[in-house]
Order: structure tokens, then sequence, then C-alpha cells
């Protein structure tokens, strides 16, 4: 019996050798362990052994069965040790290879702007308010001076959901719910940017949707004077510090006296040119002294309160500063239109 284990181990041990891959070890191990193995043909072969040797025999049977195990064990080890040796020498990395190339996103001209403004107007102490795009009638016009009967109605096409509430033809609501807000009436210097819109038939120079940036300053001693400093400082900042500003009457229901300011033209340094329309001159924006009327609706005494205002829209902005020709370019999501802007 002890030849025949001994036979059978350097049999097994011979087979092996010739292993490579765990499928084929398993095979061969239930060759020598499974339940029909050599090993259960020995305990048949055991029933037959006088019954004082069966324990001895019965022992070596064991012990070779358990060595068998051992080696088997041993193989399947380093049979997987081998497998993610060889996995980790197929999946390495060459990190002298070049990294694959990540599209970039950049921030909308638009974007862009909006912020540049805040920043100039952030740093004259002024706080960024905003307020809701679908407005009702009394904050978009009534409080603004601009009752129902009112002929100034007809100088902005309305988008009306119901008969009180609309899309907001410009950011001055917010400028309401601002003073509202304020009860104690402390001095209030706000801006007020967000989208706009109006019943335009899109072209070059149109959008029925555009963004505006509105400014607001309250308390008691603000003058006309005040509004031409900070006008001319915002127009250097956003145009460059050669840059002239002048102001020219015009009529808005919120503001009196109102102004349109224009800047001097950065193309021929106001020599004129067609940019300018020979003028020297480009329009930039709107402002005015806060109206009585507007102050009073909002429980401000004019006597004691006085203030201005101002609006731009952020396109027309953009295309004075970057030469752009065509208003539609900031909404046909044209990534080419996006890039040449990156970092501006």
């Amino acid at each position: 019996m002890e030849k025949k284990l001994n036979k059978l181990i350097e049999d097994m041990l011979s087979r092996l050798d010739g292993i490579s891959n765990l499928n084929d070890l398993n095979l061969l191990k239930a060759e020598y362990l499974g339940k029909k193995s050599v090993f259960n043909d020995l305990m048949q072969e055991l029933k037959e052994v006088p019954k004082e040797e069966k324990p001895r025999f019965g022992q070596m049977i064991n012990e070779a069965k358990n060595r068998i195990s051992d080696f088997l064990e041993e193989k399947k080890t380093a049979l997987e040790k081998q497998l993610v040796a060889n996995k980790l020498k197929d999946e390495s990395i060459d990190v002298t290879l070049p990294g694959r190339k990540m599209n970039q996103g950049s921030k909308h001209l638009i974007s862009q702007v909006i912020e540049e403004v805040e920043d100039i107007f952030l740093g004259l102490g002024y706080t960024v308010k905003e307020g809701p795009e679908v407005e009702s009638d009394l904050y978009n016009f009534e409080m603004l001076n601009l009752p129902k009967d009112h002929p100034a109605r007809d100088m902005q096409d309305s988008l009306y959901i119901s008969e009180e509430r609309l899309l907001r033809t410009h950011t001055s609501p917010v400028q309401v719910r601002s003073l509202l807000e304020n009860t104690n009436q402390e001095p209030l210097k706000i801006i007020c940017p967000g989208k706009v819109y109006r019943k335009d038939d899109d072209d070059q120079t149109h959008s029925h949707q555009f963004t505006q940036i509105e400014a607001l300053v309250v308390d008691g001693k603000a003058s006309l004077a005040d509004l031409k400093g900070t006008l001319l400082f915002i127009a250097k900042k956003l145009f460059g510090d050669e840059r002239e500003i002048r102001l020219r009457p015009s009529f808005f229901p919120f503001t009196e006296p109102s102004v349109e300011v224009d800047v001097s033209c950065y193309k021929c340094g106001g020599a004129g040119c067609s940019m300018c329309g020979n003028t020297g001159w480009i329009e930039i924006l709107g402002a005015g002294m806060v109206n009585n009327n507007v102050l009073s609706a909002a429980g401000y005494d004019p006597e004691k309160f006085q203030g201005f205002a101002l609006g731009m829209g952020v396109e027309r902005i953009a295309i004075l500063k970057y030469g752009i020709d065509d208003i539609r370019a900031f909404y046909t999501n044209d990534l080419r239109f996006n890039k040449q802007f990156r970092g501006k």
C-alpha cells in the first residue's frame, strides 16, 4: 500500500509540472480528490485489509491525500500569482504617451460682459439684485410712472401672459422691488442684471430677448453731477481710459431729466468714421435722475430723497467692444463664436 501511494504521488507531481492554467489544475484536482478519484478506490480496498492493519493504512491514505492537496494548493497559488503578473504586464500604462485632449468650454460673451460690469459697480459699492422675469404690470409699468393710458407704453411692445402679467420689458421692476423692500429707507446703490423681452422681429440689430443691466442710486444728495461722474468712470473702464462721454437730452417716463449717453468712438478717436456715422460719438445707454413720481409711488418723500438711474444693453456693449456685426450671433449657440472670446 505504501509503495502504491508513493507511486500515486509521484505520478501526480509529474503531471502537475505540466499544468499551466487553473482550468487544467481543477481537472487534475477532481481526478485525485473528487468524488470519483483514485482515493475513493483506495478506501474501497481498505475494506479488504485485516482489521488490525486498517488504522495504519487509513493514516497512510489520509497523509497521501493531504500531501496531494498541499501540492495542488501550492500550484494554484503560483498560477494565480502568474496570472496577476501577466495581467499587470498586459495592462501596464505607458506614461510617455500624450494624454487625451479634453475639449474645454468657454464662458459665453454675454456672461463675461455681465461679470465685467458687475465688477465695476461692486468696486463702487453697489449691490447686485435680481428679480422675476415674469412680472406684474404694476411693477413693470405703473410704479415706474407709466399708467395704463400712458402713451409711452407704445414705446415698448410687450409680451403679456394675462391682463396683469407679462414678460418684463426692462429690469426696472427690480429697482421698484428694492425700493419697497428698503423699509428703513437707507441709502440704496444697486445694479440689476437680467433678461428682458420685447415683441420685436429678430434681425441683425434686434432680438425679442436681450440682456439689460440697470443701476439705481437713491439717497439724500445724489445729483446729476454724480451721475455724469459715474457714467464717465464706467465708459473708461469698459472702453479705455482715453474715452470721453457726452450727455444729450432725452425722455424716459421714470427719470427727469433724462439723457442719452454717448462715448467717443474708440475706432477713430472722435475724428469720425463709418462705425460712428462720422459723428465721432457712439450711443451706449440711457440715464437720468429718478422721477419724483417713482419715488412717491415707492413711499419716498421727494423732498428728502433723490437719485439717479441708468440702463445699458449688454449685447450693445459687447457689440461695440468686440466689433460684432449681428446680435443673433449671441443666441445661435455656435461654439466657434464662443471660442473667439475665451479668456476675454
